[in-house]
């Protein structure tokens, strides 16, 4: 039995009910509207003339085309399409896993990167360091290694601290799990939300024979709603038992979903300035309110991805804060609870914090108004 997702149970209660929902986890979205303005001749005649029947299970063609292009060294063929990220966490674990394997994933996580395996076989956890600006210590994933040790989960841009590994350290563990014939399971979601390009990871599917690249529509490209998600990969064997757990799932993707898709892809570089844009904005914004209350937060800009994972230093603890914050003020932050893991210690006073969306600055100012209140003091805007 899988046990509850905190995130989403915790998102099930606040998410559309605060006022200020900052830490939401992907870019700001568009209107249909303004993404159909982005098509091209082809994609606005597939809109127009599209029928709602079903769709392939891997995908239609077209799109796993454009989502291939995204590569450096995959086809077509070597992309499976699902509904949304989860979805594909949940059928690679299955078909990768059996009771008598062994897995490693980095912890903190998303919750599924750590429970779906968990729920199959024996997992161990290999914990970033929040003291050494959240490295992952190849020599520990090295001593975590087992004789049956199948799949080394990974996440970077990392969800919640923003952190990207340095090529060297992901090189050491392609080449680790090369030399056993391990499979990485590489979650690429926040990939091109990178601060600088130079530090950007290859992606795993390029880079080994046994690597899945996991990415979705909904973070990078703020789309969502759409609920379009992939994995790429050499081994079409794989692939193919992939795409039979998928009949027991969604079966197939929605057809308005994957035209929408397709013309996002084809203005994939319009989309992504528009979204470094926002980030940068939001991100001079943050390092302002940061700023004013040194004592209180312990901020650092992350290396990529939309979300960030501040320490609460306050008396009150992040738990009573985070509690507080919505209830009083209507503004939600995701406490460290949410990302408590069973496999390793997890630092216990951070808070995720999203910088992806508009409108960011209302919320800032709702916490401002709130921790003034409570000092009873005014403090610099």
């Amino acid at each position: 039995m899988l046990p509850d997702f905190r995130l989403e149970t915790y998102f099930s209660r606040w998410e559309f009910r605060a006022r200020h929902h900052m830490c939401a986890s992907d870019m700001e979205s568009m209107p249909v509207r303004e993404l159909l303005g982005m098509a091209d001749d082809e994609g606005r005649q597939m809109w127009d003339g599209l029928r709602l029947g079903y769709t392939e299970t891997f995908g239609a063609p077209l799109l796993r085309r454009e989502i291939a292009r995204t590569y450096d060294h995959i086809d077509e063929s070597e992309v499976l399409c699902f509904a949304g990220a989860e979805e594909g966490i949940f059928v690679a674990m299955q078909a990768l896993l059996s009771p008598a394997d062994h897995a490693i994933v980095v912890t903190p996580n998303y919750q599924a990167a750590e429970t779906v395996p968990a729920s199959i076989c024996e997992v161990t956890g290999v914990r970033l360091d929040p003291d050494n600006g959240w490295a992952l210590d190849t020599d520990a994933l090295r001593d975590a290694l087992r004789p049956n040790t199948r799949v080394i989960s990974l996440n970077f841009p990392h969800n919640p601290t923003g952190k990207v590994i340095d090529r060297a350290t992901f090189g050491a563990i392609i080449d680790m799990a090369r030399e056993r014939g391990i499979t990485v399971f590489s979650d690429e979601v926040y990939r091109l939300l990178e601060r600088d390009d130079s530090i950007r990871l290859p992606q795993a599917a390029d880079a080994y024979e046994r690597g899945l690249s996991l990415n979705v529509m909904s973070k990078a490209y703020g789309l969502p709603g759409l609920r379009i998600g992939w994995i790429a990969t050499k081994d079409r064997e794989l692939l193919s038992r992939m795409e039979r757990a998928k009949h027991y799932l969604s079966i197939c993707n929605a057809g308005p979903s994957e035209v929408l898709a397709i013309i996002a892809l084809r203005a994939r570089e319009r989309i992504l300035e528009r979204n470094h844009r926002l980030i940068d904005d939001n991100l001079a914004k943050l390092e302002h309110f940061f700023a004013d209350y040194p004592a209180l937060f312990d901020w650092t800009v992350p290396d990529g991805g939309c979300i960030a994972y501040p320490r609460y230093q306050g008396r009150d603890g992040v738990e009573t804060f985070c509690r507080e914050l919505v209830e009083q003020a209507g503004v939600l932050l995701l406490p460290s609870s949410v990302y408590a893991s069973g496999l390793t210690d997890t630092p216990a006073d951070r808070f995720r914090i999203g910088f992806g969306r508009a409108r960011i600055g209302e919320g800032l100012a709702a916490i401002r108004a709130f921790l003034d209140t409570r000092a009873g003091q005014s403090v610099p805007a």
